[in-house]
């Protein structure tokens, strides 16, 4: 797991056979800012070189705060460390507990929505209104059906684009099920397992892992893992965890200024980033990102995922009580 505390972009502008070839490279660091533009220096050498031996590559690397495609280190700014984890801030203000070998993995029981709540209600709703309409052979009737859809429709929507894990105990039955078989299949285990706003989530405390290791592959195939967190940690090489609330869902619907505010940002930028956050956090305060239900598996615990366990549960409010959020 690397989460470097400087970072620099390198860029190298030549002409080449008649044509101008120009390449930009971050680099990062944690001893200072001019070994990070050291870094960068030398991979943009290196990327220009390799471009102009012929080789297909991007002359200029997304600024991306945590990708898991291509494996570039975690680019957030470092709130706080716990030993080897860290507390960073991601890409919409909330902090996230970063570790290279405890186990955290979250079940959500249903797919966010990721388009607009308006789009999601409006086609059901002109369907009901048609068939409604042309059923009753009446306007008005196929009006009233549409507006009853539209509203039900934007409530389920609401819930979907907050993530929300109520009302879908179906859902939350087959969830608790995969763990349960999980856990039967592997007593050695030990898992803590929390509820947060959208499911399930699952801390191993009996060991360490390697992110690669094919053991946490069949963990997260088993108990049904988001595919693309299961990426990140495999690419990343480490583990993470929301710890504290989603903006939208504790009344601050504006993003995290400035935009895209991808870290570091200019010193100009901080004081409406640092206003920001400063709000974020007093409303933060009264939630919690997740709530402790149970253990299960075996009374192993490791040292090491044991401190972590403690400074998670401090830091999402684990046993607060608050609302999640």
């Amino acid at each position: 797991m690397i989460v470097p505390r400087f970072w620099a972009e390198g860029r190298i502008q030549e002409r080449v056979g008649g044509k101008q070839v120009t390449v930009r490279r971050h680099g990062w660091s944690d001893e200072s800012p001019v070994a990070a533009q050291a870094h960068a220096d030398q991979r943009t050498r290196e990327a220009f070189d390799r471009i102009v031996a012929g080789e297909k590559l991007v002359r200029r690397e997304r600024k991306m705060p945590y990708n898991g495609a291509d494996g570039m280190p975690i680019r957030e700014e470092i709130v706080e460390r716990h030993g080897d984890a860290v507390v960073t801030r991601n890409g919409y203000g909330a902090r996230c507990l970063n570790t290279p070998d405890v186990l955290f993995a979250d079940i959500d029981f249903e797919e966010p929505l990721h388009g607009g709540v308006f789009g999601y209600a409006l086609a059901p709703a002109v369907i009901a209104g048609v068939v409604g309409g042309w059923a009753g052979k009446s306007w008005l009737g196929g009006l009233i059906a549409a507006l009853v859809v539209f509203v039900v429709a934007w409530q389920i929507g609401s819930k979907k684009k907050r993530g929300d894990a109520e009302a879908r105990p179906a859902l939350e039955k087959r969830a608790a099920e995969r763990i349960g078989r999980f856990v039967h299949q592997h007593p050695e285990w030990n898992l803590r397992i929390y509820r947060t706003p959208a499911g399930f989530r699952v801390l191993a405390v009996h060991g360490v892992f390697d992110p690669t290791d094919p053991a946490v592959a069949d963990c997260f195939q088993a108990l049904n893992v988001d595919k693309v967190y299961a990426r990140m940690c495999r690419n990343q090489r480490c583990f993470r965890a929301r710890v504290s609330a989603k903006p939208w869902r504790i009344g601050i619907g504006e993003h995290m200024r400035p935009q895209p505010g991808v870290w570091p940002v200019a010193p100009d930028k901080l004081p409406v980033r640092d206003a920001w956050i400063a709000r974020y956090e007093a409303a933060a305060e009264a939630h919690a990102a997740c709530q402790f239900l149970e253990s299960v598996g075996s009374q192993q615990v490791h040292p090491r995922a044991l401190a972590v366990q403690e400074a998670h549960d401090a830091l999402s409010r684990a046993h607060s009580g608050l609302p999640l959020a």
